[in-house]
């Protein structure tokens, strides 16, 4: 089964814990188009993902990036794989830090796509290899979702 909780939610599951990091402000859902296709895979075991794009960002409120950004940083933290999108739209700036940070760390199972379209896609290609030569970039949703099940079902997503 998965399930899916979303940004700030103060809930959690028991299952496999798999953290979405990527673009959000101007950029596509791309996060809604990667779960379904999570939901439409075969998954071995039962998956919580979490979601750091919110329906309703209360933007007026002057705490909310502060939660969010404790809510992320939690997750990720505790997370037993981290995949990462670079989406068209942004330079996803916080995703580009978050890979660099969470990507040096030895220790993080982390798997990484980029949009056709997003701007630095040499940037990313180049810094993830050099800090991981053992991730190979996706280029594509439906080959991040595939990398996704892979490393899941062989076995891989506990680190």
């Amino acid at each position: 089964m998965i399930r899916v909780f979303e940004a700030v939610t103060k809930r959690s599951g028991n299952g496999y814990r798999l953290f979405i990091a990527g673009g959000v402000t101007n950029c596509p859902d791309w996060q809604a188009e990667l779960i379904k296709k999570l939901m439409n895979s075969e998954i071995d075991v039962d998956v919580d993902i979490y979601n750091p794009r919110r329906k309703n960002f209360p933007i007026r409120d002057k705490n909310a990036s502060h939660e969010q950004i404790m809510w992320e940083y939690d997750r990720l933290k505790n997370a037993d794989m981290i995949s990462f999108w670079f989406s068209r739209g942004s330079l996803n700036p916080i995703s580009l830090y978050e890979l660099g940070m969470w990507g040096n760390s030895r220790n993080s199972n982390i798997v990484v796509g980029v949009d056709e379209e997003y701007e630095r896609i040499p940037d990313v290609l180049i810094q993830t290899k050099l800090a991981r030569p053992d991730v190979t970039v996706m280029l594509s949703l439906d080959q991040l979702a595939a990398n996704i099940v892979e490393k899941i079902n062989n076995g891989k997503q506990r680190c």
